[in-house]
């Protein structure tokens, strides 16, 4: 059995470091460092959950190019499934340049290549036969299947009796923020977004708020990743702030996606929404001690211990 399937944007990822400043048209600016990193919330999360001891299979599209090859062979050498990732020839593989500051901040570009071509044509839906959860990673950047596609896996999902989750990422293009996650939170065990796209979704700016608004129509729990501020979760018993643990920040990369394979470890393991935030919150500080999403993610007996020390 799977114990997650995780759908969505695959990129590889260039960062930078320090980057302070942009140089003016026609002028060159030095940094020190450029590393070449697997990204994406789909790639991400799945990584961060095999690193965390569950069976994943990551499903998504590539390009037939360089960065698809970078892309898959690093998710295979991390132990998660790549079967379910599409290699298309008439696209490129998404990219993003990861621009970070001396303070650990981070300014993106980014080109949606294959992402943006993603639909659910390119799912076989047998993954979801032998799955436990299946979680949806950067809906706002898959123009094709964000939207009425993914309420149709999600629901094809839960008539397996598969859980279901949802995670964001943000983009300024979008304008039907709303409409695009009123589709699918009818069909969300758990939805998971980070606070910049809860707040266009809702037009609300006050955390607890947006989960009232968003929990009117998601029967499940809703929760909003708050950075350094925390997380925010309301089921319909339980409604409450998780601090995050303090944590020297090299690199932010990642920490969302980090929080949400830490948050869906925890339901595996059948706690409760508490206690996987808390667990979240641990797997996602390991993360920004490390440049890169997913190299300073430690074992879940070593996170484990962390959360212990950290009480």
């Amino acid at each position: 059995m799977t114990d997650v399937v995780s759908v969505g944007i695959l990129v590889a990822d260039a960062l930078g470091k320090p980057i302070d400043r942009i140089p003016e048209e026609d002028r060159l600016a030095l940094f020190e460092r450029m590393e070449l990193h697997i990204g994406g919330c789909a790639a991400n999360t799945g990584i961060a959950l095999s690193k965390l001891g569950a069976k994943v299979k990551v499903v998504g599209k590539v390009g037939a190019d360089g960065f698809g090859d970078f892309i898959v062979k690093t998710l295979r050498k991390k132990n998660v499934d790549a079967d379910g990732v599409v290699r298309d020839s008439s696209v490129s593989t998404s990219f993003t340049f990861v621009m970070i500051t001396s303070a650990g901040k981070r300014r993106f570009l980014h080109c949606m290549g294959a992402s943006a071509a993603f639909s659910l044509n390119d799912i076989d839906l047998s993954v979801l036969d032998d799955a436990r959860i299946l979680h949806v990673a950067g809906t706002y950047l898959m123009p094709t299947f964000d939207g009425e596609q993914t309420a149709e896996l999600l629901k094809q999902a839960q008539k397996r009796g598969v859980i279901t989750s949802m995670d964001t990422a943000f983009n300024d293009q979008v304008k039907d923020w709303s409409e695009i996650a009123d589709l699918c939170l009818p069909y969300l065990d758990y939805f998971l977004p980070s606070f910049e796209e809860a707040e266009k979704i809702t037009g609300e700016s006050d955390p607890q708020v947006i989960a009232r608004r968003l929990k009117e129509l998601c029967p499940g729990m809703v929760g909003i990743k708050l950075g350094a501020e925390g997380f925010y979760l309301k089921t319909d018993e339980v409604e409450r702030w998780i601090s995050p643990y303090s944590v020297k920040v090299v690199d932010t990369s990642g920490a969302g996606d980090s929080f949400v394979a830490g948050f869906l470890r925890g339901i595996l393991e059948g706690w409760d929404a508490e206690r996987c935030a808390r667990f979240g919150s641990a797997t996602a500080a390991f993360c920004i001690g490390a440049i890169g999403c997913t190299a300073g993610l430690r074992s879940m007996q070593e996170t484990l211990d962390f959360m212990e020390r950290a009480r």
